[in-house]
């Protein structure tokens, strides 16, 4: 296969994009820090570096022993720890700075090896005792580690400040540089605005929820009047965590955040099985059992366990699911004096659970109107009315809750402007308007 060859803007491009992404995951991530690679000891990649790492000292050995002795290798390496020093000063270490790159002037050795004035035992020396000192390099590592950290830790306070108006520019200059870059970002709005725009059955909002604001949260209704730009973007960004749309090409202003999506949206199908599972679970075992937040607990971690694969063999996960929680169960109310599950309710009790997969349910729009709320309304008000059917995963749900609000919010406030533009084309695109001007 071909190598791919990129252009010099395609290069750049990517370059701007990668700084972008750096600064845009320090502001919505608040726990990011840089770790360095730990790689398990007996996993292949460790053996690999392991071997890679005895090479390479072997090598140098060779390369010193020679006659004449080679110090290319010796010199890239003095070179990296240079480096790595250099990286661990602060701004006002000037002293410090100038006494490393005269022990360490590069050029100068390279010279010296030139014209064969290198003094040979003292910098085979100096090397030689880098090696029997190998561990500096960890402690530089975990060093320059820390370092990185805290200068992010530092930094974070001001990139909040401006991190809005940095990143609309950083995009702006990618845009001028590829007009059509919000091509899927049109796409993804477009239908959001056919979504709010088309009215849903009254069946779709639950009546089951818990009194309050919340359970009279009014259904869609057709509004004669063009969606506002909130309404579309809130509609557009639920559909991202709580709809599936095959492989279509993702909006362009959420790409640096596909992941942190994606990773929401399987997090939301997980607590709508798990939250599913005990709602099912509580109406076998007469209220009796779940006032226990002993017996909640172990059966969120059964449930949590058995369904980690369940993207993937959603049947199988179930299907052990429903055994062991009516296993749970049955053993539950035995131990506490009560009568335990009939075979005929055990069955049933079973069924219910393997068929929670395979159609949407109430606790899936419960869910999806709580997220909806928190958009709207925010989370203060929402925790405060919080959906029945979904306490017993409010931790989790709150939890994924205010990340989502959070990185929304800050999208909003980031690509508004370009989001107000091509909205105001989807509605009343510009060939349409031109046509409408007298002759």
């Amino acid at each position: 296969r071909k190598p791919v060859v990129l252009s010099t803007e395609e290069i750049e491009t990517a370059n701007e994009v990668s700084k972008l992404s750096i600064a845009h995951e320090i502001i919505v991530n608040q726990d990011f820090v840089v770790h360095e690679n730990d790689l398990p000891g007996n996993s292949p990649d460790s053996k690999f570096v392991e071997k890679m790492y005895n090479a390479f000292w072997d090598h140098l050995k060779d390369q010193l022993s020679g006659n004449p002795p080679d110090f290319s290798c010796a010199l890239e390496l003095i070179n990296n720890v240079k480096q790595i020093l250099m990286s661990l000063l602060l701004p006002r270490q000037n002293r410090l700075r100038n006494e490393i790159e005269e022990a360490l002037d590069m050029d100068l050795l390279k010279q010296e090896t030139e014209h064969g004035a290198l003094d040979v035992p003292h910098l085979s020396s100096y090397v030689l005792n880098l090696m029997a000192l190998l561990g500096i390099f960890h402690v530089l590592s975990l060093m320059k580690m820390d370092m990185v950290n805290y200068t992010i830790k530092n930094i974070r306070p001001y990139l909040q400040e401006h991190s809005i108006q940095y990143e609309r520019a950083k995009f702006q200059e990618l845009l001028d540089k590829q007009p059509n870059l919000l091509d899927c970002t049109t796409k993804w709005m477009t239908r959001a605005v056919t979504d709010v725009s088309t009215p849903l059955p009254s069946t779709s909002v639950p009546s089951s929820f818990s009194s309050g604001t919340m359970s009279s949260f009014p259904s869609p209704k057709p509004d004669p009047e063009p969606p506002s730009l909130t309404t579309v973007l809130y509609q557009g960004y639920l559909n991202l965590v709580l709809k599936d749309h095959g492989n279509e090409e993702f909006p362009e202003t959420l790409l640096m955040d596909k992941a942190r999506l994606q990773t929401m949206k399987s997090k939301l199908r997980h607590l709508t099985i798990l939250a599913s599972v005990l709602l099912v679970a509580r109406s076998f075992s007469c209220g009796v059992l779940f006032s226990s937040p002993e017996f909640v607990d172990k059966l969120k971690c059964i449930t949590k366990a058995l369904t980690e694969e369940f993207s993937s063999k959603p049947e199988e996960s179930m299907l052990s699911v429903s055994e062991q929680v009516s296993q749970e169960i049955h053993q539950g109310l035995k131990d506490t004096g009560l009568t335990a599950l009939s075979s005929e309710h055990r069955a049933s009790l079973v069924g219910q659970l393997r068929n929670i997969a395979k159609k949407e349910n109430c606790i899936q729009q419960r869910i999806h109107l709580f997220l909806k709320c928190c958009l709207i309304r925010g989370m203060q008000e929402s925790l405060l009315d919080f959906p029945g059917g979904l306490l017993f995963i409010e931790p989790e749900l709150a939890e994924l809750g205010w990340k989502f609000v959070n990185l929304m919010h800050h999208n909003h406030h980031v690509f508004g402007p370009f989001y107000a533009e091509i909205l105001k084309n989807i509605i009343s695109p510009p060939n349409e308007e031109e046509n409408e001007k007298p002759i």
